[in-house]
């Protein structure tokens, strides 16, 4: 394993939301995808989906899993399933 990877894999998990339009999550390993609706990321306590309106990045921190978000916070909800499979189950059923 190297240093990167040992990193990532150390990395805390947190999530602060300000007035419902600033958010700032650690411990993120891998964004995705993500459009002004929607973000689908990694982190180390699972998959994370975050929905809301006019979403933005503002700052990507890579080598630490920083990552801060603006515009109106609707949902957040935490998936065990990987994203990518699910992404290949939709793209299997519409290329059959």
């Amino acid at each position: 394993m190297d240093k990167i990877d040992s990193v990532i894999t150390s990395l805390n998990h947190s999530i602060t939301i300000n007035e419902r339009k600033n958010i700032i999550i650690t411990g993120v390993k891998k964004i995705e995808s993500f459009d002004e609706n929607e973000f689908f990321m990694e982190t180390s306590m699972g998959n994370l989906t975050l929905k809301g309106e006019g979403l933005e990045i503002i700052k990507l921190d890579t080598y630490q899993g920083n990552v801060s978000i603006k515009g109106k916070v609707d949902s957040l909800t935490y998936t065990e399933e990987d994203i990518k499979s699910k992404e290949g189950g939709l793209l299997g059923k519409l290329f059959k």
